[in-house]
């Protein structure tokens, strides 16, 4: 059961890893995305999909070492796990599923070119990737895998690049507004007494 549970982790963990590599595929070239004729997805998902192969390729001949062996490590991962989908939750209220996915981003034309900032999106600006983030870490503190830490803080470092990458382009969208916005919430990690507001709300 164990080593079932440690090889769906380390394939979690590849896909989480490639979420950054295929933004910074999006907002630096957004414009040219969305002056595209036909559906960018087409040409974007097998991109992604080939990333998912190459990482997974890449991290197989480690995927078997573990940096630590104990039954009890899956009850801070069960934390992670209830976090990560708590803000998954919470960031799906006030967002389409086109807007979840990315579509205004690289559709021309698209009718949900709005700022949400209401919510949890009031506290942290991008509650998604830090649900993904706890994902990854539930994965890596369960299973104990070196592969999944890894994979952990190579998402973490593309992650915070494609972060810059999508402010920038979210504040050339929204301008002023999003500004100020920037301003007064944090990008990834609410304040801590936000986290109490949250849970309270």
């Amino acid at each position: 059961m164990l080593g079932i549970l440690r090889t769906i982790g380390w394939i979690g963990c590849v896909f989480y890893a490639t979420i950054p590599p295929f933004w910074l595929m999006i907002h630096p070239r957004a414009n040219s995305w969305r002056s595209h004729s036909g559906s960018p997805y087409r040409v974007l998902l097998p991109l992604w999909i080939g990333m998912w192969l190459l990482c997974g390729l890449a991290t197989l001949p480690w995927r078997h070492i573990q940096w630590h062996r104990t039954h009890w490590s899956w009850i801070p991962a069960a934390a992670f796990f209830a976090a990560g989908l708590w803000l998954y939750q919470r960031s799906g209220s006030g967002f389409s599923i086109r807007q979840l996915g990315g579509q205004p981003e690289i559709l021309a034309g698209h009718d949900e070119q709005r700022l949400v900032i209401s919510g949890i999106r009031g506290y942290v600006r991008h509650p998604i990737y830090l649900g993904h983030l706890c994902e990854m870490l539930a994965w890596s503190t369960g299973t104990g895998l070196a592969v999944c830490y890894g994979l952990t803080a190579f998402a973490v470092i593309t992650g915070a690049i494609m972060i810059r990458m999508e402010d920038a382009e979210l504040e050339k969208r929204f301008g002023e507004d999003y500004r100020r916005y920037r301003k007064s919430v944090p990008a990834f990690i609410p304040e801590i007494f936000s986290w109490l507001r949250i849970g309270f709300e």
